[in-house]
C-alpha cells in the first residue's frame, strides 16, 4: 500500500504548519484512504552535524587504511580534556571519502541505529573512537556504503550548507525522526497510488489550495501538432499496436508514448533527496534513469519504462504473445507465456516483432534494459488495458508497482506529462538532452458522459443537497458539468476516474465528499418487520451453534480448498477421490485444487497449526458448505453480460451447480479434564464426541441414534472399534462420531485418541418437524426407582436393549438412563454387562409391589428376545 510522506505532499497541496501524521490519517479516512500504520523510525539520537577538523590517514596490517579524526560536533557534545576544556571527539573511521574540512553525520555514544546497534566508545586501531560517523546504510537511508555521508553532497545549496553547524540535530535535516503514513486504497481508485492522488484527496478532506502537476507539465510538452504538419519532421521512434488477441474485444494498449533522451550520462548519481524519498516509499535506489521513472509513478500515478536506445532496433510492436513464447524478466526468472500477454518487442535484423522486450505493465525483460554504459535512453509511458495486466501479474505471480497500478485503472490523459518530467530530470541531473519529436501514438477512446439526475442523490443516499452542492462536488473531482437548470446534468468524468460509469458512482462520490457521517439516519418503521427474524432451519442452526459453544468448543471458519497432502492424511486414495470432487480451475494454492467433501479435512488444518503454536488442549468445530460432484449435473451455460438473466437461465444455472450441502464438525484433541494442582486429568476420547452429538441430538429433539459398525466396516480414517454412525430414527445415516485412526493422528501431529464427529446438517434439520410437543400432566404420585442390569451379548448394543425395556414398561416409564458397562472373564467370552437405572411413576395411582413386579418381569420377558438375562 502507498506510503504517503508529508514533506513530499507538499509539493502539490497547502498543508498547514505543524500538521502531524495522526492528524493527517484522519484528514485522509474521512475521504475514504484508510490509515493501515504510521511507521515510526526506530532510530534514536544523538546524531549530529559534525565538522572534521583534522584527518590523518592511517595505513594497517592487514592492508587497510584508516582515518584518525578529530570531529567537531558542537559545545554540547564535544569531549572535554583535563583541563575542563571543551574539545574536538577523536573518531576512528574507515571511509575512504573521509577528508579534513567536511560536514559529516556523526552517531554519538548512546544512539540506536537500525538493528538495535547501539554507539558506545571502544577502542580500535589503538584509539578510543568516541563515536561514528555514519553512512546511509547504517542510518537506513538507502543501501549505499560506498563511504560517510557527505553533506556537500546531500542536495543541500550553498547557502543551506554554510548554515550547517556542528552540532545541529541531523536526524530533523534527514528526515530519520519523521514517521511515514501507509494508508490502504480500494481496488477503484487507483489515482490515489500517487502522490497527485493523495494531494487532491487532502485537497477534498480540508479544502486546502491543491496544484496539479500535470497542468505545469502539460505546458512544456512538445507540440506534435507541428510535427504533423511537416513532412521533415521524424518522430522518436516507429510503435505500433498488433493486438489480435484483444481480452473482451478490447485493446491491450491504446496509448503508447515515447521520447528519447540523448548524451545521457550514466553515472549520474541520484540526487540525495529523491533517493531520500524513494527510500521512505518503500523502494531501493538503483540507478539515476530507474530512480527517475520510479519517483515519475509514485508522484504522478504513471508508470514508466527506460530501455537502451542503442540495444532497440524499431519498429516497436505491442502485441500478444504467441504459444510457447518465453521471456526472463529483470528479476532473473523466465516465464512461458501465454497468448493472453501482452508484449513490449522490437524488430532486430528487419524481423518484425521478432524479439521480446518486456511483458507490458507488468516488468521489462533483461534485453535493453539501462546499464552503466547506457547513453541514450528510450522513455515509454503507455496506458494498457486493466484486465490484461491484472491477468499477466497473476498468470506469472509477478506482480510489480506497475501492474498495481494498471489494473486499477491509469489516468489515460497522463502520459505526455509524466514523460517531460521524467525528461526534466535526466536533463537536469543525468545532463542528457530530450528530443523535441517524441511519438504519441494515442488512440485512447473518449470519456463517456454520464446522464445524471440531481435527485438520485436523496433517492440513494438520503442527503438532501441542493443544486449548487452537488455541482460543486462533482466539478471539484474533476468532472465536466453541463446542464442543470432543471435538475438533470451531463455529466464527463475526468479522465483519472476509470471508475465513474454510471450515476450511482456520482451519488456515492457526492456522499462520499459531502461525509457519510452527514447521511440521515432512520430506524425502519416496526410494520415493516413484522415477516422478519429467522426461518425455523436458521434458527435450529444456532442452537447447534450455541449447544457446541456451551460445551466448551470455539468455532472457526476455513477455505474449503483441499489437496493430495489432506487426502494422504485421512486415507483416502487421492486419485479416486478427486474423481468424486469439484476441481477449480484458477485455484488460490497449487496444491489444493478441490473443494473439501468434508469439513474435517480443512478444521484438521486449523487444529494444526493452533498445536504447532502450543496450544495442548485444542477443541474446534466448524458449520459450513461441502461440495458434492454431479457427475450427470448439466453443462452451466454461458450467459451474456448486461442483462438479467431469466428464471429459466438461474435454474439452468442452479442445475449445474455442485450440491452444498451445510455439515457440522469438530475436533477435540488434549485433556478433557485437567483440574491443576488437584492432579485430576482424563484425555479427551471417543465418549467425548459421542456427548457432543447427544447434545446436539437433545437440543434440537432428533433422537439420533449411535450404529457401531463391526472393526472391518469401519471408515479409513475412523479407529475401529471406536467409532459409529450416527443415524436419524428412520436409520438414515448423517454422520460418524468417534476416535481419529491412529496412522490419521500421526500424518497430522494430533495427540492420541483425539476425537471428532460430522453430521449433516442439511438432512438432519430437513427431517424435524414443527408440531408442537404435547406435555403432559405432572405425576403428583411417587415414583419407584431401579436399577436393572442384563448380560448380553456384545453384539448388541445399548440402545437395542434400552429399546425393549421402554417398550415392556409401556407408560408408566418416566426414565431410562445406562450408568454402566462392565465386561470381563466372569460373565464369560462376548459377553457384557450393560445396567441402567429406570424411574416409574404412574399419573393415576401409586404403584404397588405387585405392579412393580409385575413390569419389572415384562421387561425381563421381552429382553430374553435380544438374548439378555437380568443379573441378581
Amino acid at each position: 500500500m502507498p506510503m504517503v510522506d508529508i514533506d513530499w505532499l507538499k509539493e502539490h497541496v497547502e498543508v498547514p504548519e505543524g500538521l502531524t501524521y495522526d492528524q493527517l490519517a484522519k484528514d485522509l479516512v474521512r475521504v475514504g484512504l484508510e490509515e493501515e500504520e504510521i511507521h515510526r523510525s526506530t532510530v534514536t539520537g544523538p546524531i549530529v552535524v559534525g565538522y572534521v577538523v583534522d584527518c590523518v590517514k592511517e595505513p594497517q596490517k592487514n592492508g587497510k587504511t584508516i582515518s584518525w579524526t578529530h570531529v567537531d560536533v558542537g559545545e554540547q557534545y564535544n569531549a572535554t580534556d583535563e583541563n575542563g576544556n571543551k574539545v574536538p571527539r577523536g573518531i576512528v573511521c574507515g571511509a575512504p571519502n573521509m577528508a579534513a574540512g567536511e560536514k559529516v553525520v556523526v552517531t554519538l555514544p548512546g544512539a540506536v541505529l537500525p538493528g538495535d546497534f547501539r554507539i558506545e566508545p571502544r577502542k580500535t586501531y589503538g584509539h578510543i573512537s568516541d563515536g561514528m560517523c555514519a553512512s546511509e546504510r547504517e542510518l537506513g537511508l538507502g543501501d549505499s556504503h560506498d563511504g560517510i555521508i557527505l553533506l556537500r553532497d546531500y542536495g543541500f545549496t550553498p547557502e543551506q550548507y554554510e548554515a550547517l553547524k556542528p552540532g545541529d540535530d541531523a536526524m530533523s535535516l534527514l528526515h530519520m525522526d519523521q514517521p511515514i503514513l501507509e494508508i490502504n486504497i480500494t481496488p477503484d481508485r487507483g489515482y490515489a497510488f500517487s502522490y497527485r492522488g493523495v494531494a487532491r484527496e487532502f485537497h477534498h478532506s480540508t479544502g486546502a489550495a491543491y496544484t496539479d502537476p500535470v497542468v505545469e507539465l502539460n505546458k512544456h510538452v512538445p507540440d506534435l501538432s507541428a510535427d504533423a504538419a511537416d513532412p521533415a519532421a521524424k518522430s522518436d521512434v516507429e510503435v505500433a499496436v498488433e493486438d489480435n488477441n484483444p481480452i473482451h474485444g478490447v485493446t491491450g494498449c491504446d496509448r503508447y508514448y515515447a521520447r528519447i533522451i540523448r548524451g545521457f550520462d550514466p553515472s549520474s548519481p541520484t540526487p540525495n533527496w529523491m533517493r531520500r524519498r524513494l527510500t521512505r516509499a518503500g523502494m531501493r535506489s538503483i540507478s539515476l534513469a530507474v530512480d527517475v521513472t520510479n519517483y515519475v509513478m509514485l508522484d504522478l500515478g504513471q508508470p514508466m519504462h527506460a530501455y537502451d536506445l542503442d540495444k532497440l532496433e524499431g519498429p516497436i510492436v505491442v502485441r500478444r504473445a504467441n504459444e510457447g513464447e518465453k521471456l526472463t524478466t529483470l528479476d532473473g526468472k523466465e516465464h512461458v507465456l501465454s497468448p493472453e500477454d501482452l508484449l513490449i518487442t522490437d524488430s532486430p535484423n528487419g524481423q518484425r516483432a521478432s524479439r521480446i522486450i518486456g511483458l507490458a505493465g507488468v516488468m521489462g525483460g533483461l534485453y535493453g534494459e539501462v546499464t552503466a554504459e547506457t547513453k541514450n535512453i528510450l522513455l515509454e509511458a503507455a496506458h494498457f488495458d486493466q484486465v490484461s495486466i491484472a491477468r499477466s501479474a497473476r498468470r506469472h505471480k509477478t506482480p510489480s508497482e506497475a501492474s498495481r497500478r494498471f489494473e486499477r485503472g491509469v489516468d489515460p490523459q497522463l502520459q505526455p506529462a509524466a514523460a517531460q518530467m521524467a525528461a526534466e530530470l535526466l536533463t537536469r541531473y543525468g545532463n542528457g538532452e530530450a528530443s523535441e519529436h517524441p511519438t504519441d501514438l494515442n488512440n485512447a477512446p473518449r470519456a463517456k458522459s454520464i446522464h445524471f439526475k440531481a435527485s438520485e442523490v436523496k433517492r440513494l443516499s438520503g442527503l438532501d443537497l441542493g443544486l449548487n452542492t452537488i455541482s460543486d462536488v462533482l466539478s471539484d473531482i474533476g468532472c465536466k458539468l453541463g446542464g442543470g437548470g432543471n435538475g438533470e446534468f451531463l455529466v464527463t468524468p475526468p479522465s483519472w476516474r476509470p471508475d465513474l460509469g454510471e450515476p450511482c458512482d456520482l451519488v456515492e462520490e457526492v456522499a462520499r465528499l459531502v461525509g457519510y457521517d452527514q447521511i440521515p439516519v432512520r430506524v425502519p418503521a416496526a410494520a415493516a418487520m413484522a415477516d422478519g427474524g429467522l426461518t425455523p432451519a436458521q434458527a435450529r442452526r444456532r442452537w447447534v451453534a450455541n449447544t457446541l459453544a456451551e460445551y466448551g468448543l470455539v468455532e472457526t471458519l476455513s477455505y474449503p480448498f483441499v489437496g493430495d497432502e489432506d487426502y494422504k492424511a485421512f486415507g483416502y486414495d487421492p486419485e479416486a477421490t478427486k474423481q468424486v470432487s469439484v476441481e477449480l480451475v484458477n485455484s488460490l494454492y497449487g496444491d489444493r485444487k478441490f473443494l473439501r467433501r468434508s469439513l474435517l479435512l480443512t478444521l484438521a488444518q486449523t487444529v494444526q497449526r493452533n498445536l504447532r503454536r502450543g496450544l495442548e488442549d485444542v477443541r474446534l468445530y466448524e458449520i459450513g458448505h461441502v461440495y458434492q460432484l454431479d457427475p450427470n449435473a448439466p453443462a452451466i451455460p454461458a450467459l451474456p453480460g448486461g442483462v438479467r438473466p431469466s428464471d429459466e437461465d438461474l435454474a439452468a444455472l442452479d442445475a449445474g451447480l455442485p450440491v452444498q450441502p451445510d455439515q457440522v464438525a469438530g475436533i477435540l484433541t488434549g485433556n478433557a479434564i485437567d483440574s491443576g494442582w488437584l492432579k485430576e486429568k482424563r484425555p479427551i476420547d471417543w465418549s467425548d464426541a459421542v456427548e457432543v452429538v447427544n447434545r446436539i441430538s437433545d437440543r434440537l429433539g432428533a433422537k439420533l441414534t449411535l450404529d457401531q459398525p463391526k472393526a472391518e466396516d469401519a471408515p479409513a480414517q475412523w479407529h475401529p472399534g471406536r467409532m459409529a454412525f450416527v443415524a436419524l430414527p428412520d436409520g438414515t445415516r448423517i454422520g460418524e462420531v468417534g476416535e481419529l485412526h491412529p496412522h490419521v493422528n500421526e500424518a497430522l501431529g494430533f495427540p492420541a485418541h483425539t476425537a471428532a464427529f460430522e453430521l449433516d446438517l442439511t438432512t438432519l434439520l430437513a427431517s424435524l418437524d414443527d408440531k408442537p410437543f404435547q406435555a403432559k400432566p405432572v405425576s403428583t404420585f411417587p415414583p419407584v426407582k431401579q436399577d436393572l442390569a442384563f448380560t448380553v451379548s456384545d453384539d448388541v448394543t445399548a440402545a437395542q436393549l434400552e429399546a425393549v425395556i421402554a417398550e415392556a414398561a409401556g407408560d408408566v416409564l418416566e426414565s431410562i438412563e445406562l450408568f454402566d458397562v462392565f465386561t470381563g472373564k466372569q460373565l464369560g467370552e462376548h459377553q457384557k454387562s450393560l445396567a441402567f437405572a429406570v424411574t416409574f411413576r404412574a399419573p393415576d395411582r401409586t404403584l404397588t409391589a405387585e405392579d412393580t413386579e409385575s413390569i419389572r418381569q415384562a421387561i425381563v420377558d421381552k429382553a430374553a428376545t435380544l438374548g439378555a438375562q437380568l443379573r441378581a
